[in-house]
Protein backbone atom coordinates (compact mmCIF):
# COMPACT_ATOMS: atom_id res chain seq x y z
CA UNK A 1 0.00 0.00 0.00
CA UNK A 2 1.28 3.46 -0.89
CA UNK A 3 2.25 5.90 1.87
CA UNK A 4 0.43 8.63 -0.04
CA UNK A 5 -2.35 10.19 2.02
CA UNK A 6 -4.94 9.93 -0.75
CA UNK A 7 -4.26 6.27 -1.47
CA UNK A 8 -4.23 5.50 2.25
CA UNK A 9 -7.70 7.00 2.74
CA UNK A 10 -8.95 5.49 -0.54
CA UNK A 11 -7.72 2.05 0.51
CA UNK A 12 -9.62 2.05 3.80
CA UNK A 13 -12.70 3.52 2.15
CA UNK A 14 -12.58 0.76 -0.46
CA UNK A 15 -12.79 -1.94 2.20
CA UNK A 16 -15.73 -0.26 3.91
CA UNK A 17 -14.02 1.63 6.73
CA UNK A 18 -15.60 5.06 6.96
CA UNK A 19 -14.57 8.30 8.59
CA UNK A 20 -15.90 7.31 11.99
CA UNK A 21 -13.26 4.57 12.32
CA UNK A 22 -10.57 5.04 14.95
CA UNK A 23 -6.78 4.92 14.97
CA UNK A 24 -6.30 1.19 15.33
CA UNK A 25 -5.70 1.32 11.57
CA UNK A 26 -2.25 2.68 12.32
CA UNK A 27 -1.26 -0.77 13.53
CA UNK A 28 -2.79 -2.43 10.46
CA UNK A 29 -0.70 -0.04 8.38
CA UNK A 30 2.45 -0.75 10.41
CA UNK A 31 1.84 -4.51 10.30
CA UNK A 32 2.05 -4.38 6.52
CA UNK A 33 5.70 -3.34 6.90
CA UNK A 34 5.15 0.36 6.32
CA UNK A 35 6.62 2.96 8.65
CA UNK A 36 4.54 5.27 10.83
CA UNK A 37 5.10 8.85 9.74
CA UNK A 38 3.47 12.23 10.22
CA UNK A 39 1.62 11.58 6.94
CA UNK A 40 0.12 8.29 8.10
CA UNK A 41 -0.93 9.95 11.37
CA UNK A 42 -2.71 12.62 9.32
CA UNK A 43 -4.59 9.88 7.45
CA UNK A 44 -5.62 8.25 10.69
CA UNK A 45 -6.77 11.63 12.00
CA UNK A 46 -9.16 12.03 9.13
CA UNK A 47 -10.61 8.59 9.69
CA UNK A 48 -10.86 9.20 13.44
CA UNK A 49 -12.42 12.64 13.17
CA UNK A 50 -9.42 14.34 14.86
CA UNK A 51 -7.17 17.22 13.79
CA UNK A 52 -3.53 17.84 14.76
CA UNK A 53 -0.97 20.24 13.30
CA UNK A 54 2.32 19.19 11.70
CA UNK A 55 4.39 19.77 14.83
CA UNK A 56 2.01 17.69 16.93
CA UNK A 57 2.19 14.87 14.40
CA UNK A 58 5.98 15.01 14.33
CA UNK A 59 6.11 14.70 18.11
CA UNK A 60 3.72 11.73 18.04
CA UNK A 61 5.77 9.63 15.61
CA UNK A 62 8.32 8.28 18.08
CA UNK A 63 5.65 7.63 20.73
CA UNK A 64 3.52 5.67 18.31
CA UNK A 65 6.49 3.67 17.04
CA UNK A 66 7.27 2.80 20.65
CA UNK A 67 3.65 1.84 21.26
CA UNK A 68 3.78 -0.40 18.22
CA UNK A 69 6.87 -2.14 19.61
CA UNK A 70 5.09 -2.59 22.94
CA UNK A 71 2.09 -4.17 21.25
CA UNK A 72 4.39 -6.54 19.35
CA UNK A 73 6.12 -7.52 22.59
CA UNK A 74 2.77 -8.21 24.25
CA UNK A 75 1.75 -10.39 21.32
CA UNK A 76 4.76 -12.59 22.07
CA UNK A 77 3.32 -13.54 25.48
CA UNK A 78 0.93 -16.53 25.25
CA UNK A 79 -2.42 -15.71 26.81
CA UNK A 80 -4.85 -18.55 27.55
CA UNK A 81 -8.54 -17.71 27.68
CA UNK A 82 -8.42 -18.43 31.42
CA UNK A 83 -6.08 -15.47 32.10
CA UNK A 84 -8.22 -12.59 33.37
CA UNK A 85 -7.28 -8.91 33.19
CA UNK A 86 -5.66 -7.38 36.26
CA UNK A 87 -8.60 -4.95 36.53
CA UNK A 88 -11.76 -6.49 38.01
CA UNK A 89 -15.25 -5.10 37.40
CA UNK A 90 -17.22 -4.43 40.59
CA UNK A 91 -20.94 -3.57 40.41
CA UNK A 92 -20.98 -2.63 44.12
CA UNK A 93 -20.81 1.15 44.42
CA UNK A 94 -19.36 3.10 47.37
CA UNK A 95 -21.72 3.12 50.33
CA UNK A 96 -23.40 -0.19 49.50
CA UNK A 97 -23.29 -2.86 52.19
CA UNK A 98 -23.63 -6.61 51.65
CA UNK A 99 -25.34 -9.00 54.04
CA UNK A 100 -22.86 -11.81 54.82
CA UNK A 101 -24.90 -13.65 57.49
CA UNK A 102 -26.03 -16.98 56.06
CA UNK A 103 -29.25 -18.54 57.34
CA UNK A 104 -30.86 -21.94 56.72
CA UNK A 105 -33.05 -22.13 53.63
CA UNK A 106 -36.79 -22.03 54.17
CA UNK A 107 -38.28 -24.25 51.46
CA UNK A 108 -41.87 -24.64 50.39
CA UNK A 109 -43.74 -27.76 51.46
CA UNK A 110 -43.65 -30.59 48.97
CA UNK A 111 -46.55 -32.98 48.65
CA UNK A 112 -45.34 -36.56 49.09
CA UNK A 113 -45.76 -38.67 45.99
CA UNK A 114 -45.21 -42.32 45.28
CA UNK A 115 -42.87 -43.62 42.60
CA UNK A 116 -44.75 -44.38 39.37
CA UNK A 117 -44.49 -47.72 37.61
CA UNK A 118 -43.05 -45.88 34.60
CA UNK A 119 -40.11 -43.76 35.76
CA UNK A 120 -40.43 -41.51 32.72
CA UNK A 121 -43.47 -40.01 34.40
CA UNK A 122 -40.91 -38.25 36.62
CA UNK A 123 -38.99 -36.69 33.73
CA UNK A 124 -40.58 -33.24 33.98
CA UNK A 125 -40.81 -33.00 37.76
CA UNK A 126 -39.03 -30.07 39.40
CA UNK A 127 -36.03 -30.69 41.62
CA UNK A 128 -38.15 -29.84 44.66
CA UNK A 129 -40.14 -33.03 44.06
CA UNK A 130 -37.39 -35.22 42.63
CA UNK A 131 -35.24 -34.53 45.65
CA UNK A 132 -37.92 -35.76 48.06
CA UNK A 133 -38.30 -38.99 46.11
CA UNK A 134 -34.55 -39.55 46.32
CA UNK A 135 -34.26 -38.47 49.96
CA UNK A 136 -37.04 -40.83 51.06
CA UNK A 137 -35.52 -43.60 48.90
CA UNK A 138 -38.69 -44.09 46.86
CA UNK A 139 -36.50 -43.67 43.80
CA UNK A 140 -32.77 -44.16 43.57
CA UNK A 141 -30.36 -41.79 41.92
CA UNK A 142 -29.27 -44.62 39.65
CA UNK A 143 -32.84 -45.16 38.47
CA UNK A 144 -33.27 -41.47 37.74
CA UNK A 145 -29.91 -41.27 35.99
CA UNK A 146 -30.59 -44.26 33.76
CA UNK A 147 -34.03 -42.89 32.90
CA UNK A 148 -32.60 -39.50 31.90
CA UNK A 149 -29.72 -41.07 29.96
CA UNK A 150 -32.23 -43.11 27.98
CA UNK A 151 -34.26 -39.98 27.20
CA UNK A 152 -31.12 -38.14 26.07
CA UNK A 153 -30.25 -40.96 23.68
CA UNK A 154 -33.80 -40.98 22.32
CA UNK A 155 -34.36 -37.25 21.87
CA UNK A 156 -30.93 -35.72 21.31
CA UNK A 157 -30.78 -36.78 17.63
CA UNK A 158 -33.81 -34.51 17.18
CA UNK A 159 -32.82 -31.67 19.50
CA UNK A 160 -29.02 -31.61 19.04
CA UNK A 161 -28.60 -30.28 22.58
CA UNK A 162 -25.81 -32.57 23.82
CA UNK A 163 -22.15 -32.25 22.90
CA UNK A 164 -20.76 -34.99 25.15
CA UNK A 165 -22.56 -37.66 27.17
CA UNK A 166 -20.83 -38.22 30.52
CA UNK A 167 -22.47 -41.59 31.10
CA UNK A 168 -19.66 -43.38 32.92
CA UNK A 169 -19.09 -40.46 35.28
CA UNK A 170 -22.83 -40.13 35.87
CA UNK A 171 -23.42 -43.78 36.79
CA UNK A 172 -20.42 -43.71 39.11
CA UNK A 173 -21.78 -40.61 40.86
CA UNK A 174 -25.30 -42.04 41.04
CA UNK A 175 -24.08 -45.26 42.63
CA UNK A 176 -22.09 -43.25 45.16
CA UNK A 177 -25.12 -41.09 45.96
CA UNK A 178 -27.33 -44.14 46.55
CA UNK A 179 -24.71 -45.69 48.82
CA UNK A 180 -24.39 -42.50 50.89
CA UNK A 181 -28.13 -42.00 51.22
CA UNK A 182 -28.55 -45.64 52.24
CA UNK A 183 -26.02 -45.02 55.04
CA UNK A 184 -27.99 -41.97 56.19
CA UNK A 185 -25.67 -39.35 54.70
CA UNK A 186 -27.87 -36.93 52.79
CA UNK A 187 -26.10 -33.93 51.31
CA UNK A 188 -29.17 -31.86 50.50
CA UNK A 189 -31.77 -31.32 47.78
CA UNK A 190 -29.39 -31.82 44.85
CA UNK A 191 -28.05 -35.14 46.12
CA UNK A 192 -28.53 -37.74 43.42
CA UNK A 193 -30.20 -35.34 40.95
CA UNK A 194 -29.00 -35.57 37.31
CA UNK A 195 -27.93 -32.29 35.72
CA UNK A 196 -26.24 -30.92 32.59
CA UNK A 197 -23.47 -28.34 32.07
CA UNK A 198 -23.21 -25.84 29.25
CA UNK A 199 -20.09 -26.83 27.36
CA UNK A 200 -18.13 -23.75 28.35
CA UNK A 201 -17.63 -25.32 31.81
CA UNK A 202 -14.50 -27.44 32.17
CA UNK A 203 -14.98 -31.05 33.28
CA UNK A 204 -11.81 -33.03 33.85
CA UNK A 205 -11.40 -35.92 31.42
CA UNK A 206 -13.98 -34.65 28.90
CA UNK A 207 -13.76 -32.24 25.96
CA UNK A 208 -14.75 -28.62 26.58
CA UNK A 209 -15.47 -27.50 23.03
CA UNK A 210 -16.97 -24.02 23.47
CA UNK A 211 -19.21 -25.04 20.57
CA UNK A 212 -16.69 -24.31 17.82
CA UNK A 213 -14.31 -26.31 15.60
CA UNK A 214 -11.04 -24.68 16.76
CA UNK A 215 -11.62 -26.05 20.29
CA UNK A 216 -13.48 -29.25 19.43
CA UNK A 217 -10.80 -31.52 20.95
CA UNK A 218 -9.83 -29.25 23.87
CA UNK A 219 -9.59 -31.06 27.23
CA UNK A 220 -8.96 -28.82 30.24
CA UNK A 221 -7.11 -30.19 33.28
CA UNK A 222 -9.41 -29.09 36.14
CA UNK A 223 -13.12 -29.06 36.87
CA UNK A 224 -14.79 -25.66 36.90
CA UNK A 225 -15.65 -24.39 40.37
CA UNK A 226 -19.37 -24.77 39.66
CA UNK A 227 -18.81 -28.40 38.65
CA UNK A 228 -16.81 -29.04 41.83
CA UNK A 229 -19.55 -27.49 43.98
CA UNK A 230 -22.29 -29.52 42.36
CA UNK A 231 -20.17 -32.65 42.82
CA UNK A 232 -19.91 -31.72 46.51
CA UNK A 233 -23.70 -31.30 46.63
CA UNK A 234 -24.05 -34.86 45.31
CA UNK A 235 -25.54 -33.88 41.94
CA UNK A 236 -24.96 -36.22 38.99
CA UNK A 237 -23.54 -34.78 35.76
CA UNK A 238 -25.11 -36.62 32.82
CA UNK A 239 -24.07 -34.45 29.85
CA UNK A 240 -22.19 -31.47 28.54
CA UNK A 241 -24.65 -29.36 26.60
CA UNK A 242 -24.48 -27.26 23.47
CA UNK A 243 -23.89 -23.56 23.21
CA UNK A 244 -23.84 -21.42 20.12
CA UNK A 245 -20.18 -21.25 19.16
CA UNK A 246 -18.17 -19.10 21.54
CA UNK A 247 -21.40 -18.28 23.38
CA UNK A 248 -23.42 -16.73 20.56
CA UNK A 249 -26.77 -18.02 19.28
CA UNK A 250 -27.82 -21.66 18.94
CA UNK A 251 -25.61 -22.75 16.01
CA UNK A 252 -22.59 -24.89 16.91
CA UNK A 253 -20.28 -27.23 15.05
CA UNK A 254 -22.85 -30.05 15.25
CA UNK A 255 -25.78 -28.09 13.85
CA UNK A 256 -28.56 -26.00 15.37
CA UNK A 257 -29.95 -26.83 18.80
CA UNK A 258 -33.71 -27.25 18.44
CA UNK A 259 -36.65 -26.07 20.46
CA UNK A 260 -38.67 -28.94 22.00
CA UNK A 261 -41.89 -26.97 21.42
CA UNK A 262 -41.21 -26.62 17.70
CA UNK A 263 -38.45 -28.87 16.45
CA UNK A 264 -37.78 -26.94 13.23
CA UNK A 265 -37.05 -23.81 15.28
CA UNK A 266 -33.84 -23.08 17.16
CA UNK A 267 -33.84 -22.81 20.94
CA UNK A 268 -31.99 -19.47 20.81
CA UNK A 269 -28.79 -18.99 22.74
CA UNK A 270 -26.23 -19.05 23.74
CA UNK A 271 -27.41 -21.39 26.55
CA UNK A 272 -29.19 -23.31 23.82
CA UNK A 273 -28.47 -26.82 25.07
CA UNK A 274 -29.27 -26.20 28.75
CA UNK A 275 -32.62 -24.60 27.91
CA UNK A 276 -33.58 -27.23 25.33
CA UNK A 277 -32.57 -30.15 27.58
CA UNK A 278 -34.43 -28.74 30.59
CA UNK A 279 -37.58 -28.07 28.56
CA UNK A 280 -37.42 -31.57 27.05
CA UNK A 281 -37.16 -33.32 30.43
CA UNK A 282 -33.71 -34.76 29.72
CA UNK A 283 -32.30 -33.97 33.19
CA UNK A 284 -33.33 -32.36 36.44
CA UNK A 285 -31.64 -28.99 35.94
CA UNK A 286 -28.86 -27.33 33.97
CA UNK A 287 -26.25 -24.61 34.28
CA UNK A 288 -26.10 -21.89 31.64
CA UNK A 289 -24.35 -18.56 31.32
CA UNK A 290 -25.31 -15.05 30.29
CA UNK A 291 -23.28 -12.17 28.99
CA UNK A 292 -26.05 -10.39 27.10
CA UNK A 293 -29.22 -12.51 27.01
CA UNK A 294 -27.82 -16.03 26.89
CA UNK A 295 -30.08 -17.26 29.70
CA UNK A 296 -32.98 -14.88 29.09
CA UNK A 297 -33.46 -15.58 25.40
CA UNK A 298 -33.39 -19.42 25.42
CA UNK A 299 -35.46 -19.52 28.62
CA UNK A 300 -38.07 -17.43 26.80
CA UNK A 301 -37.95 -19.59 23.69
CA UNK A 302 -38.23 -22.95 25.47
CA UNK A 303 -40.58 -22.10 28.34
CA UNK A 304 -38.23 -22.82 31.23
CA UNK A 305 -37.21 -20.76 34.25
CA UNK A 306 -33.82 -19.07 34.15
CA UNK A 307 -31.93 -17.21 36.85
CA UNK A 308 -29.24 -14.72 35.87
CA UNK A 309 -27.55 -14.01 39.21
CA UNK A 310 -25.88 -10.77 40.20
CA UNK A 311 -22.49 -10.23 38.55
CA UNK A 312 -19.99 -11.46 41.14
CA UNK A 313 -22.36 -13.97 42.76
CA UNK A 314 -21.13 -17.25 41.19
CA UNK A 315 -17.45 -18.02 40.45
CA UNK A 316 -16.60 -18.39 36.77
CA UNK A 317 -13.35 -20.25 37.38
CA UNK A 318 -13.06 -22.94 34.72
CA UNK A 319 -15.66 -21.30 32.47
CA UNK A 320 -14.85 -19.86 29.05
CA UNK A 321 -14.34 -16.09 29.26
CA UNK A 322 -16.16 -13.95 26.71
CA UNK A 323 -16.46 -10.67 28.63
CA UNK A 324 -14.73 -10.44 31.99
CA UNK A 325 -16.99 -7.58 33.09
CA UNK A 326 -20.29 -9.15 31.97
CA UNK A 327 -20.11 -12.99 32.10
CA UNK A 328 -22.39 -14.67 34.66
CA UNK A 329 -23.24 -18.32 35.40
CA UNK A 330 -26.72 -19.35 36.49
CA UNK A 331 -29.24 -22.19 36.69
CA UNK A 332 -31.92 -23.08 34.14
CA UNK A 333 -34.66 -25.11 35.78
CA UNK A 334 -38.35 -25.98 35.77
CA UNK A 335 -39.27 -23.64 38.62
CA UNK A 336 -38.01 -20.58 40.47
CA UNK A 337 -37.52 -22.57 43.68
CA UNK A 338 -35.41 -25.09 41.77
CA UNK A 339 -33.19 -22.17 40.76
CA UNK A 340 -32.93 -21.20 44.43
CA UNK A 341 -31.81 -24.70 45.40
CA UNK A 342 -29.15 -24.71 42.70
CA UNK A 343 -27.93 -21.17 43.42
CA UNK A 344 -27.56 -22.10 47.09
CA UNK A 345 -25.08 -24.81 46.09
CA UNK A 346 -22.90 -22.80 43.70
CA UNK A 347 -22.62 -19.23 44.99
CA UNK A 348 -19.87 -17.51 46.96
CA UNK A 349 -16.13 -16.82 46.61
CA UNK A 350 -13.71 -19.54 45.56
CA UNK A 351 -10.52 -17.50 46.03
CA UNK A 352 -9.81 -17.59 42.30
CA UNK A 353 -12.45 -15.50 40.55
CA UNK A 354 -11.70 -12.15 42.19
CA UNK A 355 -14.98 -10.60 41.02
CA UNK A 356 -17.01 -12.74 43.43
CA UNK A 357 -18.31 -11.15 46.64
CA UNK A 358 -19.02 -12.75 50.00
CA UNK A 359 -22.74 -11.99 50.17
CA UNK A 360 -25.36 -14.27 51.70
CA UNK A 361 -28.21 -15.85 49.77
CA UNK A 362 -30.99 -16.64 52.25
CA UNK A 363 -33.88 -18.29 50.46
CA UNK A 364 -37.28 -18.08 52.15
CA UNK A 365 -40.14 -19.50 50.12
CA UNK A 366 -42.64 -17.99 52.54
CA UNK A 367 -41.78 -14.33 51.94
CA UNK A 368 -44.97 -12.27 51.63
CA UNK A 369 -45.31 -10.03 48.58
CA UNK A 370 -46.96 -7.40 50.74
CA UNK A 371 -43.64 -6.99 52.58
CA UNK A 372 -41.83 -5.97 49.40
CA UNK A 373 -41.92 -2.90 47.18
CA UNK A 374 -42.66 -4.14 43.67
CA UNK A 375 -42.23 -1.83 40.71
CA UNK A 376 -43.45 -2.31 37.16
CA UNK A 377 -42.39 -0.66 33.92
CA UNK A 378 -45.76 0.80 32.98
CA UNK A 379 -44.41 2.28 29.71
CA UNK A 380 -43.33 -1.12 28.40
CA UNK A 381 -46.47 -2.95 29.48
CA UNK A 382 -48.24 -0.63 27.03
CA UNK A 383 -46.05 -1.70 24.09
CA UNK A 384 -46.05 -4.88 21.95
CA UNK A 385 -43.37 -7.53 22.40
CA UNK A 386 -40.80 -8.49 19.79
CA UNK A 387 -38.96 -11.67 18.86
CA UNK A 388 -36.84 -12.98 16.03
CA UNK A 389 -39.20 -14.81 13.67
CA UNK A 390 -37.79 -16.44 10.53
CA UNK A 391 -34.54 -14.58 11.09
CA UNK A 392 -36.11 -11.10 11.42
CA UNK A 393 -36.97 -9.05 14.49
CA UNK A 394 -40.74 -8.67 14.37
CA UNK A 395 -43.60 -7.68 16.60
CA UNK A 396 -45.24 -10.84 17.90
CA UNK A 397 -48.96 -11.14 18.51
CA UNK A 398 -50.55 -12.83 21.48
CA UNK A 399 -47.91 -11.97 24.10
CA UNK A 400 -49.26 -8.70 25.45
CA UNK A 401 -52.39 -10.23 26.94
CA UNK A 402 -50.19 -12.37 29.20
CA UNK A 403 -48.16 -9.32 30.24
CA UNK A 404 -51.33 -7.46 31.18
CA UNK A 405 -52.74 -10.45 33.06
CA UNK A 406 -49.51 -10.73 35.06
CA UNK A 407 -50.12 -7.37 36.73
CA UNK A 408 -53.63 -8.42 37.80
CA UNK A 409 -52.27 -11.67 39.27
CA UNK A 410 -49.58 -9.82 41.22
CA UNK A 411 -52.14 -7.42 42.64
CA UNK A 412 -54.34 -10.34 43.72
CA UNK A 413 -51.30 -11.81 45.49
CA UNK A 414 -51.01 -8.66 47.59
CA UNK A 415 -48.49 -6.66 45.57
CA UNK A 416 -48.86 -2.88 45.64
CA UNK A 417 -47.42 -2.19 42.20
CA UNK A 418 -45.40 1.01 41.81
CA UNK A 419 -44.84 2.43 38.31
CA UNK A 420 -41.16 3.05 37.58
CA UNK A 421 -39.14 4.59 34.75
CA UNK A 422 -35.92 2.84 33.76
CA UNK A 423 -32.82 5.07 33.66
CA UNK A 424 -32.16 6.44 30.18
CA UNK A 425 -28.62 5.82 28.91
CA UNK A 426 -27.03 4.77 25.59
CA UNK A 427 -26.90 1.12 26.66
CA UNK A 428 -26.38 -0.24 23.16
CA UNK A 429 -23.38 2.04 22.70
CA UNK A 430 -21.84 0.62 25.89
CA UNK A 431 -21.93 -2.83 24.30
CA UNK A 432 -18.64 -1.94 22.64
CA UNK A 433 -17.07 -3.04 25.94
CA UNK A 434 -18.35 -6.56 25.38
CA UNK A 435 -17.03 -6.82 21.83
CA UNK A 436 -13.63 -5.40 22.78
CA UNK A 437 -13.30 -7.85 25.67
CA UNK A 438 -14.45 -10.72 23.48
CA UNK A 439 -11.92 -9.76 20.81
CA UNK A 440 -9.22 -9.77 23.49
CA UNK A 441 -10.40 -13.13 24.86
CA UNK A 442 -10.02 -14.64 21.38
CA UNK A 443 -7.20 -12.44 20.12
CA UNK A 444 -5.15 -15.40 18.94
CA UNK A 445 -7.99 -16.65 16.74
CA UNK A 446 -8.00 -13.37 14.83
CA UNK A 447 -4.25 -12.85 14.56
CA UNK A 448 -3.58 -16.48 13.57
CA UNK A 449 -6.36 -16.51 10.97
CA UNK A 450 -8.03 -19.48 12.68
CA UNK A 451 -11.20 -17.42 12.97
CA UNK A 452 -11.92 -18.75 9.48
CA UNK A 453 -12.58 -22.15 11.09
CA UNK A 454 -15.68 -20.92 12.92
CA UNK A 455 -19.00 -22.22 11.60
CA UNK A 456 -20.59 -18.78 11.39
CA UNK A 457 -18.90 -16.22 9.15
CA UNK A 458 -21.55 -13.58 8.44
CA UNK A 459 -21.58 -9.87 9.33
CA UNK A 460 -23.09 -10.57 12.77
CA UNK A 461 -20.85 -13.51 13.61
CA UNK A 462 -17.87 -13.46 15.95
CA UNK A 463 -15.08 -13.40 13.33
CA UNK A 464 -16.34 -10.08 11.95
CA UNK A 465 -17.04 -8.70 15.44
CA UNK A 466 -13.56 -9.66 16.66
CA UNK A 467 -11.89 -8.02 13.67
CA UNK A 468 -13.99 -4.86 13.92
CA UNK A 469 -13.40 -4.51 17.66
CA UNK A 470 -9.66 -4.18 17.11
CA UNK A 471 -10.30 -0.68 15.75
CA UNK A 472 -11.95 0.55 18.98
CA UNK A 473 -9.56 2.91 20.78
CA UNK A 474 -8.68 2.21 24.40
CA UNK A 475 -9.83 5.74 25.23
CA UNK A 476 -13.35 4.98 24.03
CA UNK A 477 -13.45 1.67 25.92
CA UNK A 478 -12.53 3.50 29.13
CA UNK A 479 -15.08 6.23 28.49
CA UNK A 480 -17.78 3.63 27.86
CA UNK A 481 -16.86 2.21 31.26
CA UNK A 482 -17.27 5.65 32.80
CA UNK A 483 -20.74 6.04 31.27
CA UNK A 484 -21.45 2.56 32.66
CA UNK A 485 -20.64 3.89 36.14
CA UNK A 486 -23.24 6.62 35.71
CA UNK A 487 -25.80 4.01 34.66
CA UNK A 488 -24.93 1.88 37.69
CA UNK A 489 -25.48 4.87 39.96
CA UNK A 490 -28.86 5.60 38.36
CA UNK A 491 -30.00 1.98 38.76
CA UNK A 492 -28.82 2.02 42.38
CA UNK A 493 -31.09 5.02 43.00
CA UNK A 494 -33.97 3.22 41.31
CA UNK A 495 -33.57 0.23 43.62
CA UNK A 496 -33.71 2.53 46.62
CA UNK A 497 -37.39 3.01 45.74
CA UNK A 498 -38.36 -0.61 44.98
CA UNK A 499 -37.11 -4.11 45.84
CA UNK A 500 -38.17 -5.89 42.64
CA UNK A 501 -39.25 -4.76 39.17
CA UNK A 502 -41.53 -6.74 36.85
CA UNK A 503 -41.21 -6.01 33.15
CA UNK A 504 -42.12 -7.55 29.79
CA UNK A 505 -39.09 -9.48 28.59
CA UNK A 506 -38.92 -8.13 25.05
CA UNK A 507 -41.25 -5.16 24.71
CA UNK A 508 -40.28 -2.87 21.85
CA UNK A 509 -37.62 -0.42 23.02
CA UNK A 510 -37.30 -1.96 26.49
CA UNK A 511 -33.61 -1.59 27.47
CA UNK A 512 -33.82 -3.82 30.55
CA UNK A 513 -31.81 -6.76 29.17
CA UNK A 514 -28.80 -4.77 27.98
CA UNK A 515 -28.98 -2.33 30.88
CA UNK A 516 -29.01 -4.88 33.68
CA UNK A 517 -26.35 -7.03 32.07
CA UNK A 518 -24.14 -3.93 32.12
CA UNK A 519 -25.03 -2.91 35.68
CA UNK A 520 -24.80 -6.48 37.02
CA UNK A 521 -28.34 -6.74 38.40
CA UNK A 522 -29.99 -10.18 38.69
CA UNK A 523 -33.04 -11.36 36.77
CA UNK A 524 -35.51 -14.23 36.74
CA UNK A 525 -37.12 -15.16 33.43
CA UNK A 526 -40.12 -17.47 33.65
CA UNK A 527 -42.76 -18.86 31.28
CA UNK A 528 -45.86 -16.67 31.09
CA UNK A 529 -48.12 -18.16 28.43
CA UNK A 530 -48.17 -19.56 24.90
CA UNK A 531 -48.78 -17.87 21.56
CA UNK A 532 -49.01 -18.82 17.89
CA UNK A 533 -45.62 -19.06 16.19
CA UNK A 534 -46.79 -16.67 13.46
CA UNK A 535 -49.84 -15.83 11.36
CA UNK A 536 -49.45 -18.97 9.23
CA UNK A 537 -48.23 -21.46 11.85
CA UNK A 538 -50.43 -21.90 14.92
CA UNK A 539 -47.90 -24.07 16.78
CA UNK A 540 -48.02 -22.92 20.39
CA UNK A 541 -44.70 -21.56 21.64
CA UNK A 542 -43.85 -20.03 25.04
CA UNK A 543 -43.63 -16.37 26.01
CA UNK A 544 -41.95 -15.10 29.16
CA UNK A 545 -42.00 -12.48 31.90
CA UNK A 546 -38.93 -10.96 33.55
CA UNK A 547 -38.39 -9.96 37.17
CA UNK A 548 -35.40 -7.77 38.08
CA UNK A 549 -33.78 -7.42 41.49
CA UNK A 550 -31.23 -5.31 43.33
CA UNK A 551 -27.60 -6.39 43.53
CA UNK A 552 -27.20 -9.58 45.63
CA UNK A 553 -30.91 -9.53 46.50
CA UNK A 554 -31.83 -12.71 44.64
CA UNK A 555 -33.79 -13.95 47.65
CA UNK A 556 -36.30 -11.08 47.41
CA UNK A 557 -36.35 -11.23 43.62
CA UNK A 558 -37.01 -14.95 43.55
CA UNK A 559 -39.62 -14.78 46.30
CA UNK A 560 -41.74 -12.49 44.11
CA UNK A 561 -41.13 -14.54 40.96
CA UNK A 562 -41.87 -17.79 42.78
CA UNK A 563 -45.12 -16.49 44.27
CA UNK A 564 -46.21 -15.39 40.81
CA UNK A 565 -45.21 -18.73 39.30
CA UNK A 566 -47.15 -20.71 41.91
CA UNK A 567 -50.23 -18.63 41.04
CA UNK A 568 -49.98 -19.67 37.38
CA UNK A 569 -49.52 -23.04 35.70
CA UNK A 570 -47.39 -22.21 32.64
CA UNK A 571 -44.27 -23.86 34.10
CA UNK A 572 -46.18 -27.13 34.54
CA UNK A 573 -46.75 -27.53 30.81
CA UNK A 574 -44.25 -29.45 28.74
CA UNK A 575 -43.79 -30.15 25.04
CA UNK A 576 -45.05 -33.24 23.28
CA UNK A 577 -42.02 -34.02 21.15
CA UNK A 578 -42.33 -36.03 17.98
CA UNK A 579 -39.28 -37.95 16.86
CA UNK A 580 -38.23 -37.27 13.30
Amino acid sequence: MSHDRRSFVSYFSSIGLGTSLLPGILWAHAASGADITAATIACAEELAGLKFDEEQRRQMVDNLKGLGRSITALHNVPLANSVAPSITFNPVLPGMTLDRARKPMVRSKVTARTAPSNLEDLAFLPVTELSELVRTRKVTSTQLTRMYLARIKRYDPLLQCVVTLTEERALRQANAADAEIARGKYRGPLHGIPWGAKDLLAVRGYPTTWGTPPFRTQVLPDDATVVQRLDDAGAVLVAKLTLGELAQGDIWFGGTTKNPWKADWGSSGSSAGPASATAAGLMGFTIGSETLGSISSPATRTGVTGLRPTFGRVPRTGAMALSWTMDKLGPICRSVEDCALVLNAIYGPDGKDLSVHDAAFNWNAGTKLSSLRIGYTRKFFDLPEQDTVNGKLETVHGSKRFDDAALDILRKLGANLIPVELPDFPYNAMRLMLTVEAAAAFDDLTRSGRDKELVQQGPGAWPNSFRSARFTPAVEYVNASRVRTLAMEAWAKLFQTVDVIVTPTSAAGNPQLTATNLTGHPAVILPNGFRDYDDKDTTQIPVSLTFLGDLFQEAKLMAVASAYQRATSFHLKYPSMKLA
